[in-house]
């Protein structure tokens, strides 16, 4: 039988208990509070970095870009990097006349609106480790898939060998000649001819097997691969773009490789897409693991 006591004991302890403030219904109230507090002070770092970048009279350095990026990956909000990177290459560039301001296109292929790699791939990293395949999707859109960045890899990486090809015939007939004054079995002119033929007959199967070999290397690639057709030139310029999506379709499918190939969600489905479309194959079948015979 509950007696008056009973009931005004029970009051009391309950009161007890609400008020306690280190009670656990308090503490886990008091920790919601904090990171909600802590998400909207995130929330307006990000929003003030970007309308930062985002005001007009503001030219956007790749030294300002790389801060950039590197502020919205310690807070963890790719959101506005595809965004940031397309004003990167095509925001009007600001000049100073007159005491006003006036503003000039810039053109968005040139070889200097290029996003140097490390950078792209720190946002990469940031939109992964956010869950956001959109974000993901537009940073490469925005960096490695333009024809700034393609412009800029053909300038930093073919120059040298595309040079040294075109200064090949010059400098084989020069070893020619000189290989034609050491020997005395035939006069010098038919010497020289027959040696520059051999030197330059060496010099381009060589280079041809070898280019052949650098753009059909696969051994780099695990989940996406090139579609039947793609020309061997495009394959070499587009690498960066195919590694980037290898590392998005690595990201957001199964760890074991005996369950790759069995991811579903509309997430997915739009990611095999977009792959297609660009010319490649998510989870070829020949080259998955247990079906190579």
């Amino acid at each position: 039988m509950i007696t008056e006591f009973d009931s005004a004991e029970s009051e009391l302890l309950s009161l007890d208990s609400t008020s306690n403030p280190n009670s656990p219904k308090s503490i886990n109230a008091t920790t919601e509070s904090i990171v909600s507090q802590v998400r909207q002070i995130i929330d307006r770092i990000s929003d003030t970095a970007y309308a930062v970048l985002a005001h007009p009279p503001v030219f956007i350095t790749p030294e300002l870009l790389e801060k950039y990026v590197d502020v919205q990956a310690r807070l963890g909000k790719p959101e506005t990097l595809p965004q940031v990177f397309q004003m990167y290459a095509s925001k009007p560039m600001p000049r100073e006349s007159r005491g006003s301001i006036s503003y000039a296109k810039q053109n968005p292929n040139r070889v200097a609106n290029a996003i140097e790699p490390p950078v792209i791939e720190k946002a990469l990293d940031t939109a992964i480790e956010a869950r956001n395949l959109d974000a993901a999707v537009g940073i490469i859109e925005n960096s490695y898939a333009t024809k700034a960045f393609i412009r800029n890899k053909l300038l930093r990486k073919a120059l040298l060998p595309v040079g040294t090809f075109a200064a090949t015939p010059l400098a084989a007939y020069v070893l020619a000649t000189n290989f034609s004054d050491l020997q005395d079995t035939m006069d010098s002119g038919t010497a020289t001819n027959i040696a520059f033929a051999g030197i330059l007959a060496y010099v381009g199967f060589t280079a041809s097997i070898g280019v052949v070999a650098l753009t059909t290397a696969n051994d780099q690639m695990k989940r996406v691969t090139w579609a039947p057709g793609v020309p061997l030139r495009l394959r070499w310029i587009r690498e960066e773009e195919r590694a980037a999506l290898d590392k998005i379709a690595c990201a957001w499918g199964f760890q074991e490789k005996w369950r790759q190939g069995e991811e579903e969600g509309a997430e997915w489905d739009a990611l095999r897409e977009y792959i297609g479309q660009k010319g490649m194959v998510l989870d070829r079948t020949e080259l998955m693991e247990g079906m190579d015979y």
